[in-house]
């Protein structure tokens, strides 16, 4: 997502509220005095912050504390950067009296306003002279870089629970990244940092290995380049606004390397497992074949379906408790430009959840989606295309003078194959019937002993298959939509069970939201609900992402702080 990163907040001398309470202050009309602090532009000191900026040197200046960080990347600090602070009020006024649009996706939730470059306000006007003119010199000397006339500028307000997710800036042109800060007193309990990350041997990003927090009159810049992934951390403050105006400096666009690909996950082909255990697990209203026929109509028009009570009550419960047991063991799992939440390590999960994954990836599984979403999951399952072939046979057969081969194989009426799976008369699966329906899927089963685990370069065209994980979810989680994403390059059904969600609310985060690729308006928005089945039908042009888990999650009194769920992807 390479929408226009901007980050930061703002407040007044003590501290500013909300954007709901602006102030009417009139402004001055006269001259405006403004410029940066001419201390910086002693030639001494602009030799050492030119060294140490190409140098990637560390560089700390003793009378104004002006500092360059060589680590994680090259990142610079000027205080007190305009020398006027009549102005610097004043111009803190002019900002929180615009107007401001809510800006919500994947990466980021804060206040933006539109493009200053754009407006001809007094003091924001002397600002962008002042950036434009003396600051533009001045950093041109000290990164030798060369800068054309395009300065993209924004003010951006972050208030509580508002946050700008681990990017790297990295757009055409942009060279210089930079944020003036106009906050009230910060402390680092009120969150809003600027987090630096470092990067692993393939170069994404790892950990947070520097935290700079907002200051009145404050300038950071760093250049942009494959390494520089920040975020502004979420502001935990409920009566700061961290206001700041941010932006880029532009010139010419560098080669960049070819971007990290991550590869497949591994996946699997359905398992055998017995029949008695599956219809344990399954709630018997989803095993009866009328049902199974609605849900597909259902599904088949709006490409999702929310099964709620899908499992039954006494697994879900023992899942539950499972779960939450303090023995399984939880790896965080990233990088923080992709996705942060964990997974469970598979050694440690309890029995009750090794079996229910074991449900999850069985044939019988595999076939009862099938039922759901008419997608081709088993070999049972009825071919759409077949299907079609079959209609289109039958306009033919009226048609005399068309003499089109009959050469489809679909002869049986679209439901007549799949009813191997049916409703058993007792909840043990123990009937007459259902030991038939046993019957009827043993032989499907034993017709495919040879399927088993292949990682992804062994999995032949159309056989269906999957791959799953058990996942936790709390305050500060998310996932993140991104270019190289190889789970959006192919048709999937999302499968997800949630477990331990009493409650939750949508204002906490942790919603699924689909959407369109190049699209920002929300297709579907799926939120955590006690043992419910979520199915969602991907296209390769449907995109996907968990949005973040903010601080509120931590007041509830009552109902759930975290969640788990059980997330599958199946492939036809």
């Amino acid at each position: 997502m390479n929408s226009k990163r901007g980050e930061v907040h703002l407040s007044k001398k003590d501290e500013f509220t909300t954007s709901k309470h602006k102030s009417k202050k009139k402004f001055k009309s006269s001259k405006i005095n403004s410029r940066v602090n001419q201390i910086y532009f002693e030639k001494e000191l602009m030799q050492k912050f030119n060294s140490s900026f190409n140098e990637r040197k560390g560089f700390l200046h003793d009378e104004t504390d002006a500092q360059i960080h060589s680590d994680p990347f090259t990142c610079c600090v000027l205080p007190n950067f305009i020398e006027n602070h009549e102005f610097t009020e004043d111009l803190q006024d002019e900002l929180l009296n615009l107007d401001f649009l809510e800006k919500s996706n994947d990466l980021y939730k804060f206040h933006q306003s539109q493009a200053l470059q754009n407006l001809s306000n007094p003091n924001i006007t002397a600002l962008k002279n002042l950036l434009y003119q003396d600051f533009t010199k001045w950093l041109t000397s000290v990164t030798n870089i060369s800068f054309t006339e395009t300065v993209d500028m924004t003010c951006a307000k972050y208030e509580y629970t508002d946050t700008l997710l681990c990017h790297d800036d990295e757009l055409e042109g942009r060279r210089i990244a930079f944020i003036y800060y106009l906050v009230p007193p910060w402390n680092e309990e009120d969150g809003g940092s600027l987090d630096l990350f470092d990067v692993d041997d393939v170069g994404q990003p790892s950990t947070i290995a520097r935290s700079l927090f907002p200051k009145f009159n404050n300038l950071v810049f760093f250049e942009v380049n494959p390494v520089s992934f920040h975020q502004v951390a979420e502001v935990l403050s409920k009566n700061k606004c961290r206001l700041s105006v941010s932006g880029w400096f532009h010139g010419e666009t560098l080669a960049r390397p070819p971007p990290f690909v991550e590869p497949r996950k591994i996946r699997t082909f359905h398992q055998e497992v017995k029949e008695e255990m599956f219809y344990d697990w399954i709630n018997p209203l989803y095993l009866d074949l009328e049902n199974q026929t609605e849900i597909m109509d259902r599904f088949q028009d709006d490409s999702e379906i929310q099964l709620e009570g899908f499992l039954a009550k006494d697994k879900y419960q023992s899942l539950c408790e499972a779960l939450s047991n303090q023995k399984v063991k939880w790896k965080r799992i990233g990088p923080a430009n992709k996705r942060q939440y964990e997974i469970a390590e598979q050694e440690s999960l309890p029995p009750v959840v090794q079996e229910c994954l074991s449900v999850m990836k069985s044939e019988m599984m595999f076939l009862l989606l099938s039922n759901f979403t008419a997608l081709k999951l088993h070999a049972l399952a009825p071919d759409q295309d077949s299907s079609d072939d079959e209609e289109d046979l039958k306009e033919d057969k009226q048609d005399p003078d068309d003499d089109t081969d009959d050469d489809t194989d679909a002869d049986e009426p679209e439901h007549k194959e799949i009813k191997a799976i049916e409703e058993p008369s007792s909840s043990n699966g123990g009937s007459n019937e259902t030991s038939q329906t046993c019957n009827k899927l043993g032989k499907s089963q034993s017709s495919m002993k040879t399927q088993g685990e292949a990682s992804d370069n062994k999995i032949k065209d159309k056989t269906p298959s999957c791959h799953g994980d058990v996942r936790r979810w709390q305050h500060g989680d998310y996932t993140l939509l991104h270019d190289t994403d190889t789970e959006g390059s192919e048709f999937a059904l999302d499968a997800v069970l949630y477990f331990n969600c009493k409650d939750w609310d949508n204002e906490y985060g942790g919603f699924t939201s689909y959407l369109a690729k190049g699209e920002d308006e929300e297709l579907l928005s799926v939120t955590p609900k006690e043992n419910c089945l979520s199915l969602v039908y991907r296209d390769k042009d449907t995109l996907r992402f968990v949005k973040h888990i903010n601080h509120k999650v931590t007041e509830v009194a009552d109902g759930a702080t975290s969640f788990h769920d059980i997330a599958f992807v199946y492939y036809e």
